[in-house]
């Protein structure tokens, strides 16, 4: 504890950044040692902070979790909607499951993707006291910062075509 909050917040936000200058090999050292979860790289500090308490909780619970895909370059998100629409056929459909780049919230850092299941159970149970929210029905796996902590989440929508 740094200043009254857990050292990984203090870092993801950028209170014990490296100077400037310092390599990214820097600061991932920095982000390990101070016990960010693996994944928030490039995630808005605000969630980043929220999933690596979460996913410290979750583990002292014996449940397992992780990102299995956090921030997205666009390039990488682009690929994605490239392969739905070659998958799905269609814009509309495939907007149901993955979004272009201007509108995913993956490539503005603001969202995570979890796993296993259980995991994913466990943080929908859980996640609102640290502001984190299930935001689809179809997709069990996809998790925002949507509320303050302790907050409630908005109503889920029925997949990101209605974003």
């Amino acid at each position: 504890m740094v200043l009254g909050l857990p050292v990984a917040a203090l870092v993801v936000t950028g209170v014990l950044a490296p100077e400037a200058g310092a390599g990214q090999e820097t600061v991932a050292d920095q982000r390990e040692a101070a016990g960010s979860a693996a994944g928030t790289e490039g995630l808005e500090p605000g969630l980043a902070v929220a999933y690596t308490l979460a996913e410290n909780e979750a583990h002292a619970q014996g449940v397992p979790l992780s990102i299995t895909s956090g921030y997205r370059t666009p390039d990488e998100q682009q690929r994605l909607w490239d392969e739905g629409l070659a998958t799905y056929g269609s814009p509309e459909v495939t907007r149901r499951w993955v979004l272009p780049p201007e509108e995913s919230t993956h490539v503005s850092g603001r969202a995570v993707d979890v796993g296993p299941q259980v995991g994913a159970q466990w943080l929908e149970a859980n996640g609102t006291r640290w502001g984190l929210c299930r935001m689809y029905d179809n997709e069990w796996w996809h998790f925002e910062l949507a509320t303050v902590p302790g907050g409630v989440c908005p109503p889920m929508r029925p997949d990101a075509s209605s974003r």
